[in-house]
């Protein structure tokens, strides 16, 4: 929810002088145009497509659509959580990709006109909702690809934590957890998520000094896995994401080792090799463990049919 703290920054003098203006200008123009976008009723939204979902070879992709910020409202995230059952139960879905409309956002988080407008009880429900919807996709046993083509702030990166991986587009813009500006914490998981991948320390430094940073820097704390060049984002994207469905890899292999991860993180070790196990089991009884054994004996490329 920290759109507002994000533009803010970028208005204090400092910024003002950073060597490329024409940069600045552009994210000054996002910011008039994203204010005029942002004063529709939940009500007028709820007619809207706020997320696009399509599939490609396998890899299912899903849109945040509220261009320029794509911030998120209720209404979209129940769209998204739709998106993301609907990607789950299709068995010809293996891997599933998160982006946002444009090219200057992933997403600037949730929309504070929205917030405003309703009750603190509509609020707790709202972040309970926007917790639920992530978890889904923690444990969706497809891997889920954030693919970050602009600024990815506030609760966009609270998204975007709940991916599997997360690769950014080149200069595309900033990525952090300002809600402190704001005088509030990041409530869609960003305390819990982001400890988790850099550290209790650095994630509390992160979020108390509500800074944002580079991908690149991004890419130094573990926050996200690699950037890919501009020209070509999403097309490489694809291409990346392609090499985890069949016959390339065992999609079901793929899928179990991500459970196997994202439940054994939050439990005892023990409980978590237990875990590991029953993964395992459910592996040795499928067609692609019998094909992938079969194929390293005979010294042959295997051929998975995610079976």
């Amino acid at each position: 929810m920290a759109h507002l703290a994000f533009f803010s920054e970028f208005m204090r003098t400092d910024f003002a002088v950073e060597s490329n203006p024409e940069k600045w200008t552009t994210i000054y123009s996002a910011q008039e145009h994203f204010m005029a976008t942002t004063i529709e009723t939940p009500s007028e939204q709820v007619s809207k497509q706020l997320i696009n979902y399509r599939t490609d070879s396998g890899v299912a992709v899903i849109e945040l659509n509220d261009p320029p910020a794509n911030t998120y409202t209720y209404e979209m995230n129940r769209q998204l959580d739709e998106a993301i059952l609907k990607a789950r139960m299709d068995n010809d879905v293996y891997v599933l990709v998160l982006t946002g409309t444009g090219d200057k956002f992933f997403s600037a988080g949730a929309n504070i006109k929205m917030l405003a407008s309703v009750d603190p009880t509509f609020k707790y429900f709202f972040c309970l909702h926007a917790n639920e919807t992530l978890l889904r996709l923690e444990h969706t046993p497809k891997l889920v690809i954030a693919a970050l083509n602009g600024h990815t702030v506030g609760g966009g990166l609270e998204i975007a934590m709940s991916a599997d991986i997360r690769i950014a587009r080149r200069d595309a813009g900033k990525i952090g957890l300002p809600e402190v500006n704001l005088g509030v914490l990041p409530g869609t998981g960003g305390t819990q998520r982001l400890s988790r991948l850099v550290g209790k320390s650095k994630a509390i430094e992160l979020m108390v000094t509500g800074n944002t940073f580079s991908f690149e820097e991004a890419l130094e704390l573990g926050i996200i896995n690699d950037i890919y060049e501009r020209e070509g984002f999403m097309e490489n994207i694809m291409e990346y994401a392609r090499q985890f469905c069949p016959p390339n890899k065992a999609a079901k292999a793929v899928g179990r080792i991500k459970r196997a991860v994202q439940t054994g993180w939050e439990i005892p070790m023990e409980s978590a090799l237990a875990v590991e196990r029953e993964n395992q089991q459910l592996l040795f009884q499928s067609e692609d463990a019998k094909e992938g054994l079969a194929a390293y004996v005979e010294k042959r490329p295997a051929e998975f049919k995610a079976k």
